[in-house]
């Protein structure tokens, strides 16, 4: 605080605010401060986040690491879990990683950075995106022996791939078990500057670029005539408006068609999807335009994100992040029946779960979307007809409204939970 690097990096959007409160601590002799941070909307994790998500969340960390520097401050970890989304941009949310800068002494969060950020990131650019899903089980960051092992092998022949994970993955085995003191080995300010630029420039350099994935042009094959898209839009506004929600989490968002619509209102939405592309989509869409309200985020609904960590405890569930005012779930109800053999009743319990208000549409056999899904498999799904539908939802929810999307077959819904 009195160094003047909170105020750099609080005007600069970069660190989460506080103010301090006059509480007891429970261990007053251990405590100097406490504080009470603002409360960010929504907590999300690296293995829900996108390709750019992740890297943005990386640069801006390097980007508070200089900084810090010309305070005469340090990171002294470097986790992708201690930054969170705050109107669609990544900001840092641990006040208590700053350590005073000691010339000569090496970056002790340079393993974590490694881990948490670049790993990643180069496994998902030369390997697979869906990779970033190994933080579920690498809570501190995926080991660099591992992404070493996974990369293919001309990533040695890229300079910082091979010095900061290859090389790094190999000198981690030498020393382990080893005496040798890190605080010995000596780093001066020009080499820890080197070092963190070096990593910038490493960073910026990975590209994914979203494609080949099954719903990436979902709106330009989609069997809607033009009228009845924009009848579904206008619905979907029209409840939104009824509701007026302060959160809105968007089920099967796609690019976020949909979500878009609710950020306009101000609404704070959360835009799901088990598409990489389409989440990767939607997140440089929203970048793009400004738009603050939504966050992009994946999810597979049929195994969402779980507690996990010390005593399952470190990170939230999907759940446990609920419940939301408002869920839309749009042409979703025939994926999780049809596509995931889920059944009926436990859909309707399942979002009982997760919100208060429902906007979901039901779409009929006969409509061609469901008829390709249809395609491969046997009909077994005798109880995927609307009134099943009506009847298991109104086990958890009463139906307010009930619309009909015109030249379509499709039903639009606005639920309320008893």
């Amino acid at each position: 605080m009195e160094s003047g690097l909170y105020d750099s990096l609080v005007k600069a959007e970069l660190l989460i605010p506080h103010i301090e409160v006059d509480v007891q601590a429970a261990k007053s002799d251990l405590a100097y401060k406490i504080i009470k941070p603002e409360i960010v909307p929504f907590v999300s994790y690296p293995y829900e986040w996108s390709f750019s998500q992740l890297k943005d969340a990386a640069l801006t960390t390097l980007e508070i690491q200089k900084k810090a520097l010309d305070f005469g401050m340090s990171l002294k970890d470097c986790s992708a879990y201690n930054i969170q989304f705050k109107d669609s941009k990544p900001i840092f949310i641990d006040t208590l990683s700053f350590e005073t800068y000691e010339e000569g002494k090496p970056w002790v969060a340079y393993r974590q950075c490694c881990q948490h950020f670049l790993a990643p990131l180069a496994l998902m650019v030369y390997r697979d995106v869906r990779l970033s899903q190994l933080f579920r089980v690498f809570i501190d960051g995926i080991p660099l022996d591992l992404a070493s092992s996974l990369l293919p092998f001309n990533t040695h022949f890229i300079f910082s791939l091979f010095s900061h994970i290859h090389l790094h993955a190999k000198s981690q085995k030498y020393f382990s078990g080893k005496t040798t003191n890190i605080r010995s080995r000596k780093m001066n300010l020009l080499s820890f500057l080197g070092l963190i630029d070096n990593l910038e420039t490493a960073i910026k350099k990975l590209k994914w670029r979203p494609v080949g994935t099954e719903w990436g042009n979902y709106y330009k094959d989609t069997n809607y005539p033009p009228d009845a898209l924009s009848h579904k839009k206008a619905v979907v506004s029209d409840l939104l408006d009824e509701v007026h929600p302060g959160l809105l989490w968007d089920l099967g968002a796609n690019i976020g068609v949909f979500s878009s619509i609710a950020s306009a209102k101000g609404i704070q939405t959360i835009s799901f999807d088990i598409d990489p592309a389409a989440v990767e989509i939607n997140y440089l869409r929203c970048t793009e335009r400004g738009e603050t309200k939504i966050l992009p985020l994946l999810l597979d609904l049929t195994n969402p994100s779980s507690n996990i960590g010390w005593g399952n405890t470190e990170r939230m569930s999907f759940l446990e992040r609920g419940p939301s005012d408002v869920v839309l779930a749009l042409a979703l109800i025939h994926h999780l029946v049809i596509s995931n053999n889920l059944p009926m009743e436990k859909i309707a319990d399942f979002f009982s779960k997760i919100c208060n208000m429902l906007i979901i549409e039901f779409i009929p056999k006969s409509d061609s979307q469901v008829q390709k899904l249809l395609a491969t498999r046997k009909d077994i799904f005798s109880d995927y007809l609307q009134p099943a539908f009506e009847k298991e939802f109104k086990k958890y929810f009463k139906i307010l409204k009930l619309i009909e999307i015109r030249d379509s077959e499709r039903i639009l819904y606005l639920m309320q939970k008893t």
